[in-house]
């Protein structure tokens, strides 16, 4: 399924962004580094969808779905910035990974049929969550695991919510514009955000190669997944690349050194077999 292999190819790009979010968030304020990351980004696409994109399939209703997808791509990313500054990464990364169970619960409203053996899956993933959560350490986070909780679960209903209304924009409109004007309403309003702020508004300079990175990274990323919005099963895109988390789980136990218990183990095995399921 091509949604599935755009999905995975997303997954990669993000579980590598994600653990670059670990250092960076840590150097500086989060506003600074969504900005610069948002604004790269848009950069790198403007010239791809000026010159290929069919800005005349482009409707006010796609124009509208893309800016709001935008906005809400924003919150979910800070809600990931800030937890992930939080940590441990094994606690973030798979409760940020359930946003399939909002995807699926989205397409099941929007007529999309969901059979019992998905929702199983879907409760296979909560399951996973509540376990590494539970056998997760205090003293490995740097500061209340509450809030990590928190964050995490803003940036889950976040993605969620963006990938879906991406979705309808792209069957509204076209691929390439769409990407874009998603892009520049969250790099707009990060500017906003970072203009009203106290603090800083240039990020360490001694983040600005994993910043850019990060830029490249995750608008290929989010460019996938929004594109995948023409065809069938979108949804199984947005699914397939939530498995980033394990890809970011791995790297942070092999480049931080963050202690995997076995029963923590089985807990990120179960959820992220129940988001693999709900793939296929």
């Amino acid at each position: 399924m091509v949604s599935l292999t755009l999905g995975m190819i997303a997954a990669c790009a993000w579980g590598i962004h994600d653990i670059c979010i670990r250092f960076v968030s840590q150097r500086g304020g989060i506003l600074p580094a969504i900005a610069t990351v948002m604004l790269a980004g848009s950069l790198v696409l403007f010239p791809i969808s000026g010159a290929l994109g069919d800005w005349e399939a482009m409707t006010p209703t796609s124009f509208g779905f893309s800016a709001l997808s935008g906005s809400i791509y924003l919150l979910g990313c800070i809600g990931l910035y800030k937890a992930f500054g939080i940590g441990p990464v094994r606690l973030v990364a798979p409760i940020v990974g359930s946003y399939p169970i909002l995807s699926i619960g989205w397409a099941a409203l929007m007529g999309q049929p969901v059979i019992w053996d998905q929702w199983l899956a879907v409760g296979g993933v909560i399951t996973g969550v509540a376990i590494v959560s539970m056998l997760s350490d205090h003293s490995e986070s740097e500061g209340s695991q509450k809030a990590a909780i928190g964050w995490s679960l803003v940036g889950a209903g976040g993605f969620a919510m963006a990938f879906s209304v991406g979705h309808l924009a792209t069957q509204a409109g076209s691929e390439l514009p769409v990407i874009l004007v998603t892009r520049l309403t969250a790099a707009t309003g990060a500017v906003a955000l970072l203009a009203l702020s106290a603090g800083p508004i240039l990020p360490d300079r001694s983040a600005w190669p994993l910043l850019a990175l990060m830029s490249l990274l995750d608008a290929v990323a989010l460019g996938i997944v929004i594109a995948a919005g023409n065809l069938p099963r979108p949804e199984f895109a947005a699914v397939a690349a939530s498995t980033f988390g394990m890809i970011t789980i791995i790297l942070a136990w092999l480049f931080l050194k963050e202690r995997m218990t076995p029963g923590q183990w089985f807990g990120v095995a179960i959820c992220f077999f129940g988001i693999g399921y709900l793939a296929l």
